[in-house]
């Protein structure tokens, strides 16, 4: 395996196990096909690979659900994914809470708690509505507003590449953008694992860059998963 420099602990302000977003303003997120999944439709838990730039592992994710949760609630269903360095040490933790989606009923908006390490929440990801357009608010742990998400016009279930614009809280200047990658026509077709990547500014709070990759799975499960029941 590609091996990677950690840096070393105890970084001012940043979350233990954080260590090595300090030096990273791109991630991809790649979900693992799930072979039983691909032929017989068989929700079974998320897993995902999260690589830099030379393609090197970083961490992994996990996502824990029960079998009942997967096959009769589908993309819908609640989680909670966590987030492993190489070590198999969990160092963030993703929690999504059950709520209806619907675009006709702003009382069931999506949200999204991430912690790191576990227990310590760092940032929250809060969907606006919108008839049309995905709209996200980022939240500090303060639950004080500091970055805003906007995803395609009505768009993200036709293209082939699909970018959600990260942006100040003005909507004046766009800082990064999480982008959805075409996978090939048989993997999109016949299973619902796709390929993600996430940029931001190197300077970026790393609590909010922990808070992109929760970001990056709800949108995942919003607009991406399938429900193959």
């Amino acid at each position: 395996m590609n091996m990677y420099t950690v840096p070393p602990p105890g970084i001012p302000g940043c979350p233990p196990g954080l260590e090595y977003l300090t030096q990273v303003d791109q991630l991809l997120i790649k979900q693992k096909v799930e072979l039983i999944e691909a032929l017989v439709g068989f929700e079974s838990n998320n897993k995902y690979e999260v690589r830099n730039s030379l393609g090197q592992n970083v961490f992994y994710a996990v996502e824990e659900n029960d079998c009942l949760s997967r096959q009769c609630c589908g993309p819908l269903r609640s989680f909670t994914i966590r987030v492993l360095d190489n070590y198999s040490n969990e160092i963030i933790t993703v929690s999504r809470p059950l709520k209806c989606m619907s675009c006709c009923f702003p009382c069931c908006l999506q949200e999204l708690e991430v912690q790191a390490p576990p227990g310590n929440t760092v940032g929250y990801v809060l969907q606006q509505w919108h008839p049309f357009s995905p709209k996200f608010i980022v939240q500090n742990e303060n639950r004080e507003p500091v970055l805003r998400i906007n995803g395609p016009f009505c768009g993200w279930s036709c293209l082939p590449d699909v970018d959600f614009e990260i942006l100040t809280m003005d909507e004046v200047s766009k800082i990064g953008k999480i982008s959805k990658q075409w996978t090939g026509l048989l993997r999109e077709i016949f299973t619902d694992t796709d390929n993600f990547g996430i940029q931001f500014p190197m300077d970026l709070d790393v609590k909010m860059k922990a808070t992109m990759i929760g970001a990056c799975f709800l949108i995942d499960f919003m607009f991406f998963e399938t429900n193959n029941v």
